[in-house]
């Protein structure tokens, strides 16, 4: 197994980064350029204009020079399936339905808790290195009973904010993958009772049903009551394609969100993924119910599912989250091309160049993902008293520079190439553009060596290059 090194602790007096610019991601978008942020432990204890104080400066036990870099906060990638780290390039020529039927399920099925550890592991590190400081991964495979525990391992070790959102179905899809309530729930009860606020909260379980079509009304209603009861939230794919929406309305007669809506689950703790295939009352319903919308436009774009309606989102005062989508459908975890993708899109959708600007996807990014993560409060802004998840760019590129606005150079010009330091709960998780805690080239021949005998086993005709 690959050596994994313990996060280093954080250091007495904290860490001070001074000489960077600053976005805050504050209610007015605040930009302190050049500025300074100090943390201790978990928490940020300072931020300014300008020089740091004597004091500050003097009692920090670490001194880091952001001159010429950018810091930001963590960015949350609001919904992917990390285990797809192995299925990569396998969809390049099919729309979702098929794309599922022949290349997810059967891979899936095959997968075990070593391979979801190790695919886990790299789809956590490559979050981390585009500035996703949190992860909300809908995790639907449980084949191997162990797998969900090995996820959560992989999350306890690599230090980034990872929420399971456990995934069920209990129709209409692959019999070996189908669960009971009872089922689900037991299950779910044990990750909580070992995994849910561990680590100063920083790993969280929830419930995520599959999908309107793969759930009967009764199981949606006994889950989500029990997650309510948890006090935690509900994750559910929703009309993500056209077709689907069909599905539901020639079985139920009715659209994703108006079934939701009808079965009296729909509340201010749902999170709903894609959300591209909504009316105007749908959204009316989800504005109603203060639920959130998490956009993943790079995958619609690639599965030709369609074009999400943010800005009627936005004018409703819909909550919207930004995210890659699993690696199978993308097919890289890069918020930086999803932060250029939200905006590029609905521009050329619009046919209106000012439809929507950086801060806009800055904005649901860091505070939309925060939100819908749970997390409000503490994540999504640099402020004193929220948590240190930050993330410095280096602008010093031939791609970037020279920079007349850091938000326009952090959408239209930055990549995952540029994120030099990046720092969760205090705890530097990248440094100098690198992994802090796995050397990055022997994990990735493990991975493929896992993902080779996954696929081998399936019978799924791949070419993996080592």
């Amino acid at each position: 197994m690959v050596q994994v090194t313990e996060l280093a602790a954080r250091p007495t007096g904290g860490v001070l980064i001074e000489n960077a610019a600053v976005l805050t991601v504050d209610d007015s978008f605040t930009i302190h350029d050049p500025g300074w942020v100090h943390f201790v432990d978990d928490r940020i204890a300072g931020l300014g204009e300008g020089a740091a104080p004597d004091d500050v400066r003097s009692t920090a036990a670490e001194v880091v020079d952001g001159t010429g870099h950018a810091l930001m906060p963590g960015m949350t990638n609001g919904h992917t399936h990390l285990f797809q780290t192995f299925f990569r390039g396998l969809a390049d020529d099919k729309p979702l339905l098929q794309w599922l039927r022949d290349c997810i399920w059967p891979g899936a099925v095959h997968l075990d808790a070593d391979a979801a550890y190790l695919a886990g592991l790299v789809g956590m590190i490559e979050n981390l290195r585009t500035g996703a400081t949190a992860i909300l991964d809908h995790q639907y495979v449980h084949v191997d009973p162990s797998i969900d525990d090995a996820i959560c391992r992989a999350a306890d070790e690599s230090g980034v904010r990872y929420l399971l959102a456990r995934g069920w179905a209990d129709r209409n899809y692959p019999e070996i993958m189908c669960e009971t309530p009872d089922q689900v729930l037991s299950h779910t009860e044990t990750l909580r009772t070992q995994w849910h606020g561990h680590d100063n909260d920083r790993i969280r379980i929830e419930l995520a049903p599959l999908l309107p079509w793969g759930c009967t009304a009764d199981a949606m209603r006994e889950t989500v009551a029990k997650t309510r009861e948890w006090g935690a939230g509900t994750h559910i794919h929703c009309a993500e394609t056209d077709e689907e929406v069909q599905l539901n309305l020639e079985e139920r007669g009715m659209r994703h969100v108006e079934w939701l809506h009808d079965i009296g689950v729909l509340g201010p703790d749902f999170q709903l993924a894609h959300s591209v295939w909504l009316d105007d009352g749908e959204l009316d319903l989800i504005a109603e119910a203060g639920a959130s919308v998490v956009s993943c436009p790079v995958s619609n774009m690639y599965l030709a599912s369609g074009v999400p309606r943010i800005l009627d989102m936005r004018a409703r005062g819909i909550n919207i989250a930004l995210a890659s989508d699993g690696p199978g459908s993308n097919n890289r975890q890069d918020m930086f091309e999803v932060l250029k993708s939200t905006v590029l899109l609905q521009k050329v959708h619009h046919l209106d160049a000012m439809a929507l600007q950086p801060e806009d996807s800055l904005e649901m990014a860091c505070r939309g993902g925060a939100t819908t993560f749970g997390t409000g409060d503490d994540t999504g802004v640099l402020a004193v008293g929220r948590k240190a998840d930050i993330v410095m760019v280096d602008l010093r590129s031939i791609f970037i520079a020279p920079v007349h606005r850091v938000p326009s150079a952090l959408v239209f010009n930055a990549s995952p190439a540029d994120v030099s330091d990046v720092w969760v709960d205090g705890r530097r998780c990248v440094a100098q553009g690198r992994s802090t805690i796995v050397d990055e080239t022997a994990l990735l021949e493990e991975a493929t060596a896992a993902a080779a005998r996954v696929f081998a086993k399936a019978g799924v005709e791949s070419r993996l290059t080592r």
